[in-house]
């Protein structure tokens, strides 16, 4: 077996699942499930709709690079959402689908990383796991970059030694923030991809939780945007992530696409053909129907900027907490021990939380999610206030 995988740590839920193992919870209390970031909303009728249409095709094997229509439905998105020119975006060049951005993430840090000369993969601490998990496998070193109430939970790019620059061959930021909810702005994109220009390596930017924000009026902008504002309008060095399991309520879906710089992609879909990670034709046919509409999108933001008011009022007179920018978690702190919180409001609430510190590194000394949990506002809305109210019951009991 690979000596590599003796590297990875335990994955957050498995340490969690040890956590309150011989835990017994009330038994007049339902468990609510507020651990992992798995969308709860009812999926959009025409995208199961369009699924069901298509189910014919299982007859035949899908191409790596999928349907050209699916290309471009992603393209035609990006170039709306993100406000970029008409036909900013080659759908034939620019654009390949993925099984979700999990799949995609892990498998291009395989790709782009050469294990031939010093790897070091720069990544947010805390995060999303498979950030982690991926670069141990490629060979890579994984850098950590805290984020942390002090930096208003922005990696500090100014902060990272020349020499480590120097072996930097990919940057891997998420926007909307995983677990912090931090937008990134334009300008510190745009620093990021200065870097990337001066000491070469490519800027990787998981924004699938893009079309999730609370000001109506402030979305999230996109790598593809700071990328132009450089004047690369080839996106390069630049590689963007995006997923219908947030934004449209389809986890199950498996359905993303990654976009940018075709000399990435290019390499990125030979890689793929040889991965046999094809996309099943009546998910492409689903997947074209949820990227071509964006009222549903935009209702289901409306959701959970529902439940954020709903249930930051109910937390704030007993933890420090609030909506943040984007993303549909909350990350308070709580004051102590992130586990044993998580581990006593589990046995006396029945109300799932993840601990922070599982989700971080301790790379500089300090832990950045130690002392904090993340809370995920995935069930419906009545749930969200009940589990808001256990919480803040338990917390009053402490």
């Amino acid at each position: 077996m690979n000596p590599r995988i003796d590297s990875l740590h335990a994955y957050p839920f498995e340490r969690l699942a040890a956590l309150t193992a011989g835990s017994v919870p009330p038994a007049a209390l339902a468990h609510i499930a507020m651990s992992i970031g798995e969308p709860k909303h009812a999926p959009p009728a025409f995208v199961l709709e369009a699924l069901r249409t298509h189910l014919d095709a299982l007859g035949s094997y899908p191409t790596t690079a999928g349907l050209p229509a699916l290309r471009d439905a992603a393209a035609r998105w990006l170039e709306r959402r993100f406000t970029l020119p008409a036909q900013a975006v080659d759908a034939a060049t620019m654009v390949l689908p993925v099984n979700g951005t999990r799949e995609a993430l892990f498998a291009f840090v395989q790709a782009c990383v050469d294990p031939g000369r010093p790897a070091i993969v720069a990544m947010p601490n805390p995060f999303y796991q498979i950030y982690e998990g991926a670069t141990l496998l490629a060979g890579a070193t994984p850098h950590y970059l805290d984020t942390t109430a002090a930096n208003g939970y922005v990696p500090d790019l100014g902060a990272v030694p020349a020499d480590v620059w120097r072996d930097v061959q990919l940057l891997i930021v998420c926007s909307p923030g995983n677990p912090t909810g931090t937008v990134l702005t334009r300008a510190w994109l745009e620093q990021a991809l200065e870097l990337a220009e001066r000491h070469d390596f490519i800027v990787a930017a998981d924004e699938c939780y893009a079309d999730l924000w609370l000001d109506e009026a402030a979305p999230p902008p996109s790598l593809l945007e700071a990328a132009r504002a450089r004047g690369h309008d080839r996106y390069q060095r630049c590689i963007v992530f995006h997923s219908l399991s947030k934004r449209s309520s389809v986890p199950g879906l498996r359905s993303g696409f990654v976009a940018g710089d075709p000399a990435l992609l290019r390499a990125f879909l030979r890689y793929r053909t040889y991965h046999g990670c094809a996309m099943p034709v009546p998910t492409q046919h689903a997947s074209i129907a949820a990227w071509r509409d964006d009222a549903h999108a935009a209702a289901n933001r409306a959701l959970y900027r529902e439940k954020y008011a709903r249930v930051v009022p109910i937390l704030a007179p007993v933890l420090d907490v609030a909506a943040p920018a984007g993303g549909f978690y909350l990350w308070p702190d709580v004051h102590g021990d992130d586990a044993a919180f998580a581990r006593g409001l589990f046995a006396e609430q029945h109300v799932s939380v993840l601990p922070g510190s599982y989700l971080a590194r301790a790379a500089h000394g300090v832990n950045p999610g130690a002392g904090r949990v993340r809370i995920s506002l995935v069930p419906d809305l009545d749930t969200c206030v009940e589990a808001a109210w256990r919480l803040r019951r338990f917390v009053e009991s402490r």
